[in-house]
């Protein structure tokens, strides 16, 4: 199921983070790992954060992609079922045939 994951990391953290290399390590390794169809990196509520849209295969995945951004950088993480144009447009047609 494609899935969004937002990332939301204290100021504090991201800090300590960038100074010892874990930010850039738990990026990396995510992105090489899960290898999302998008990674886009901002600020999210005013701390550091990104949105990352990977293909989720199975709910048992959930803690190898969420645990290093939780254990390592204190993040808080949302994860949202999402859709591109053409499913919407399926799943309209399965709701009004």
């Amino acid at each position: 199921m494609r899935t969004m994951m937002t990332v939301q990391i204290p100021v504090d953290a991201g800090n300590a983070a960038i100074a010892d290399g874990r930010l850039s390590k738990v990026i990396g390794e995510t992105l090489e790992r899960w290898k999302p169809e998008a990674a886009y990196f901002t600020a999210v509520g005013g701390d550091r954060g990104g949105f990352l849209v990977f293909d989720l295969k199975d709910p048992s995945d959930i803690p190898a992609i969420c645990e290093p951004f939780f254990t390592e950088l204190s993040a808080s993480i949302e994860l949202t079922p999402v859709m591109t144009p053409d499913e919407v447009a399926e799943g309209i047609a399965k709701a009004f045939p």
